[in-house]
């Protein structure tokens, strides 16, 4: 997936769809939570590294953009990446497939308070590091675009 190289599966349950059968649009949200904290796990040491540390990271905006629906029993691939960390705030992007077929495009702003008082606070260094790191690794890992690799021959 281009510019994306972590991603995790969510196969659709029978609650999640509505009277027209389709996944109800707030299961949407869920789904990002669900990437965006298995990509803190995977490259960070979790959401609870930041909390141990008095920190939350609040979610400050969502926006979604939805093309195809999604029904019971689908399996859609939710993408996920960090960008953006400047200050107390910072952004994940994400996109929703199932196959080849784009269900959607997301992304959600997030700010770092101070867990007693909600005061934004700094996102920690260990932090910035930690995603700079994972997405520098993950685009060297990434194989080229299409019209990268024709350029290339």
């Amino acid at each position: 997936m281009d510019g994306f190289s972590f991603s995790t599966e969510v196969r659709v349950r029978f609650a999640e769809t509505d009277a027209q059968g389709i996944v109800h649009n707030s299961n949407y949200a869920i789904w990002l939570e669900l990437a965006r904290v298995e990509y803190l796990e995977r490259h960070a040491g979790g959401y609870n590294a930041l909390r141990e540390q008095g920190i939350e990271a609040l979610v400050t905006e969502t926006y979604i953009r939805f093309g195809v629906p999604v029904h019971f029993d689908d399996r859609v691939r939710v993408w996920a990446r960090c960008v953006d960390l400047r200050g107390a705030r910072f952004r994940y992007e994400y996109r929703l497939q199932r196959g080849e077929e784009r269900v959607a495009d997301a992304w959600t702003q997030h700010a770092c308070v101070d867990r007693k008082t909600f005061r934004p606070t700094r996102i920690p260094g260990w932090l910035v590091e930690a995603i700079g790191r994972a997405e520098a690794d993950d685009a060297r890992r990434r194989p080229p675009a299409a019209e990268n690799r024709a350029a290339a021959r």
